[in-house]
């Protein structure tokens, strides 16, 4: 699958196997405590609160424009309806379906009627003003009928990253619409009454189909729940290893990033799975996984970001960013990038990453290979949060953590990562801990052998 990644200068700014396993995630378990929204709160939350599966369904269909030369986007379906907003939760709202439309048809109005389509099922991104995000999800497919027609859309909003267990609940709501609309309904209803299930179990919905009686769907939850956004598959079919090393180290120091491909789905997979190498840190920038064409200046933008475009956009892409290098992998184009991604990371630790990605359990592995990289780099973070009195916040001395550390190059990646934002924010978290919850020194010592990587 062809991608491309473009991107800009720099911003300025030994255990055996289960003991590793289980130090791993200690210390994930640790780092989430601090993280606010992390997945591993949102059982508690949503079972607590009374959060449902997703806010709603929506369907968007492209309808002729009144001079009938084009298509526009137009929701046709909305599950539940809002009723009794005062005003400016209508004016919200009204704002959050038009951003809908055009993420589900991302190519604006450039559309003809189709005899043949394939589904395709992708994710973006709602962020709202106040920072916080909600995920979409979409499927597209051509509807039911004879002769040529535009495809539709089905889009779930909802707060849970969770891919793969909304693309099954499509897979569900796609038989329903193939037999009528209005069995869609009683679905999503159950659906909305359900229990939002734990990490690991299992929610059962009934659902009657005439012709077929009552099925009984089950939905499953990972137990690794703060992977079950992500497919760390797709990102390495893409890309080789050392690429994968390449795109990390550049979203490690928050650059400018854009990826490109002909899919919807492979841009919303890679771009997600990029988001997740940065665990237990999260991406604070810009992330639009699928850009509409409408919106494409944002390439423009000075600061951080990870955009996903379609690569029949790629010519508005360079021509909007002259001082964006390339990195491509199609295979008539050479592999451009800034110069110093191989330099970024230390030596040791890329080789070590190497050494453990595997294509068995990928997910894991990934997952645990880069965990580990921030485990050896910034683990003994705790060791350096002071307290000036009991109930006071804490003051991170910063100086004396990346002094601490022996490797020349560790060191010096550190104090480039020291100053990203999304190190700032996470310290910023731990400063403001109760001492008591404060996890220590010798803690972090336990869970690796070295939590201050020497060469």
């Amino acid at each position: 699958m062809s991608s491309l990644f473009c991107f800009s200068g720099a911003i300025p700014s030994s255990e055996d196997e289960g003991g590793r396993q289980g130090a791993l995630k200690r210390f994930s378990a640790m780092w989430s405590s601090f993280r606010k929204g992390k997945r591993d709160s949102e059982y508690y939350v949503a079972e607590k609160c009374g959060q449902y599966f997703f806010e709603y369904l929506v369907v968007v269909s492209l309808k002729k424009t009144r001079d009938g030369s084009s298509y526009e986007p137009q929701i046709t379906y909305q599950f539940p309806k809002r009723d009794g907003m005062v005003r400016y939760q209508k004016e919200e709202e009204e704002k959050t379906l038009k951003a809908i439309t055009l993420f589900c048809f991302p190519e604006g109005i450039n559309w003809a009627p189709l005899t043949e389509y394939h589904s395709e099922t992708f994710s973006f991104v709602l962020t709202e003003v106040d920072g916080s995000r909600r995920n979409g999800y979409c499927r597209r497919l051509l509807p039911g009928g004879k002769g040529a027609r535009p495809p539709e859309a089905y889009c779930i909003i909802s707060s849970l990253a969770c891919f793969g267990l909304f693309s099954k609940i499509f897979d569900e709501v796609e038989k329903r619409r193939q037999k009528s609309m209005a069995m869609i309904y009683p679905f999503m209803q159950k659906l909305r009454e359900a229990p939002f299930p734990a990490p690991g179990n299992t929610v059962e919905i009934k659902s009657f189909i005439p012709e077929s009686g009552t099925e009984i769907i089950s939905l499953t939850r990972p137990l690794d729940s703060w992977l079950e956004h992500v497919n760390f598959a797709k990102l390495f079919s893409c890309l080789t290893d050392d690429e994968v090393l390449l795109v990390f180290a550049a979203a490690v120091l928050e650059r400018r990033i854009v990826f490109i491909a002909d899919e919807l789905g492979t841009l919303s997979q890679v771009i997600h799975a990029v988001a997740a190498l940065l665990y237990p840190f999260t991406w604070q920038h810009t992330f639009i996984s699928i850009v509409p064409e409408i919106l494409i200046d944002v390439v423009m933008a000075p600061t951080p970001y990870l955009l996903g475009v379609q690569k029949r956009l790629l010519d508005e892409v360079t021509d909007q960013s002259d001082e964006t290098n390339i990195l491509s992998k199609f295979k008539f184009q050479n592999i451009f990038q800034i110069g110093d991604e191989e330099s970024i990371l230390p030596p040791k630790l890329q080789t070590e990453i190497r050494e453990v990605l595997t294509v068995e359990e990928l997910n894991r592995v990934v997952s645990e290979a880069f965990l580990q990289f921030f485990v050896k780099t910034v683990g003994h973070y705790s060791s350096y949060v002071k307290y000036s009195h009991a109930g006071g916040q804490g003051v991170f001395e910063k100086k004396r953590f990346y002094k601490a550390i022996d490797s020349k190059t560790t060191r010096h990646f550190v104090k480039r990562f020291i100053q990203t934002q999304m190190f700032d924010l996470f310290i910023q978290e731990v400063e403001q801990q109760q001492p008591g919850r404060q996890p220590s020194g010798e803690d972090c010592e336990q869970l690796v052998n070295s939590p201050v990587n020497k060469k």
